[in-house]
Protein backbone atom coordinates (compact mmCIF):
# COMPACT_ATOMS: atom_id res chain seq x y z
CA UNK A 1 0.00 0.00 0.00
CA UNK A 2 0.78 3.43 -1.12
CA UNK A 3 0.71 5.76 2.36
CA UNK A 4 1.49 9.46 2.22
CA UNK A 5 0.88 11.93 5.45
CA UNK A 6 1.26 15.27 6.59
CA UNK A 7 1.97 15.83 9.95
CA UNK A 8 1.73 19.51 11.75
CA UNK A 9 0.85 20.58 15.25
CA UNK A 10 0.25 24.04 17.00
CA UNK A 11 3.54 24.75 17.95
CA UNK A 12 5.23 23.01 14.84
CA UNK A 13 7.47 21.05 16.36
CA UNK A 14 7.58 17.63 18.75
CA UNK A 15 4.59 16.71 17.55
CA UNK A 16 4.82 17.57 13.78
CA UNK A 17 8.21 15.34 13.84
CA UNK A 18 7.07 12.62 16.73
CA UNK A 19 4.06 12.05 14.68
CA UNK A 20 6.15 11.54 11.33
CA UNK A 21 8.34 9.65 12.61
CA UNK A 22 5.68 7.25 14.27
CA UNK A 23 4.22 6.68 10.68
CA UNK A 24 7.16 5.70 9.34
CA UNK A 25 8.11 2.89 12.06
CA UNK A 26 4.06 1.43 11.93
CA UNK A 27 4.46 1.82 7.45
CA UNK A 28 7.32 -0.12 7.69
CA UNK A 29 6.65 -2.65 9.98
CA UNK A 30 3.63 -3.43 8.04
CA UNK A 31 5.81 -3.39 4.59
CA UNK A 32 3.98 -0.29 3.12
CA UNK A 33 5.47 2.65 1.15
CA UNK A 34 5.00 5.95 2.91
CA UNK A 35 6.01 9.55 2.41
CA UNK A 36 5.48 12.26 5.12
CA UNK A 37 4.95 15.73 4.54
CA UNK A 38 6.10 18.11 7.48
CA UNK A 39 3.94 21.45 8.02
CA UNK A 40 6.29 22.74 11.01
CA UNK A 41 8.24 25.65 12.24
CA UNK A 42 10.73 25.00 9.74
CA UNK A 43 7.75 25.56 6.87
CA UNK A 44 6.69 22.96 4.41
CA UNK A 45 9.11 19.95 4.81
CA UNK A 46 9.30 17.26 2.11
CA UNK A 47 6.46 18.68 -0.10
CA UNK A 48 3.94 15.82 -1.58
CA UNK A 49 3.54 16.23 -5.07
CA UNK A 50 0.11 16.15 -7.38
CA UNK A 51 1.77 12.71 -8.08
CA UNK A 52 2.33 11.71 -4.90
CA UNK A 53 -1.54 12.60 -4.21
CA UNK A 54 -2.84 11.04 -6.78
CA UNK A 55 -0.75 7.51 -6.99
CA UNK A 56 -1.55 7.39 -2.93
CA UNK A 57 -3.93 4.70 -1.98
CA UNK A 58 -4.44 5.90 1.31
CA UNK A 59 -3.61 10.00 2.96
CA UNK A 60 -3.14 10.81 6.52
CA UNK A 61 -3.55 14.05 8.02
CA UNK A 62 -2.01 14.01 11.63
CA UNK A 63 -2.76 17.54 12.35
CA UNK A 64 -3.89 19.88 15.06
CA UNK A 65 -4.06 23.41 13.03
CA UNK A 66 -4.79 23.79 9.14
CA UNK A 67 -2.53 22.17 6.55
CA UNK A 68 -0.94 24.42 4.04
CA UNK A 69 -2.14 24.02 0.58
CA UNK A 70 -4.82 21.69 1.36
CA UNK A 71 -6.03 22.23 -2.10
CA UNK A 72 -3.93 20.20 -3.61
CA UNK A 73 -6.28 17.32 -1.96
CA UNK A 74 -9.52 17.99 -2.75
CA UNK A 75 -10.05 15.45 -5.42
CA UNK A 76 -9.30 12.37 -3.27
CA UNK A 77 -11.11 13.32 -0.15
CA UNK A 78 -12.57 9.70 -0.18
CA UNK A 79 -8.86 8.46 0.89
CA UNK A 80 -8.02 10.80 3.66
CA UNK A 81 -8.43 9.73 7.23
CA UNK A 82 -7.56 12.53 10.36
CA UNK A 83 -6.23 11.97 13.24
CA UNK A 84 -4.84 13.94 15.39
CA UNK A 85 -0.69 14.32 15.85
CA UNK A 86 -0.70 12.54 19.98
CA UNK A 87 -3.11 9.74 18.56
CA UNK A 88 -0.32 8.79 16.25
CA UNK A 89 2.23 8.95 18.35
CA UNK A 90 0.02 7.10 21.32
CA UNK A 91 -1.26 4.32 19.13
CA UNK A 92 0.40 4.22 15.61
CA UNK A 93 -1.37 1.18 14.88
CA UNK A 94 -4.79 3.74 14.76
CA UNK A 95 -4.12 4.28 11.50
CA UNK A 96 -4.32 1.00 10.13
CA UNK A 97 -7.53 0.28 11.74
CA UNK A 98 -9.39 3.40 10.47
CA UNK A 99 -7.46 2.44 6.59
CA UNK A 100 -9.50 -0.72 6.65
CA UNK A 101 -12.71 1.17 7.18
CA UNK A 102 -11.95 3.35 4.48
CA UNK A 103 -10.50 0.80 1.65
CA UNK A 104 -13.32 -0.69 2.80
CA UNK A 105 -16.26 1.90 1.19
CA UNK A 106 -13.77 2.65 -1.89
Amino acid sequence: MKIIAITSCATGIAHSYMSAEALKKIAQKNGDQIKVEIQGAMGIENFLTVKDIEDADLIVFANDVRISKEERFNSVNSKIIHIPPHEVIKRPEIVYEKAKEILTNL
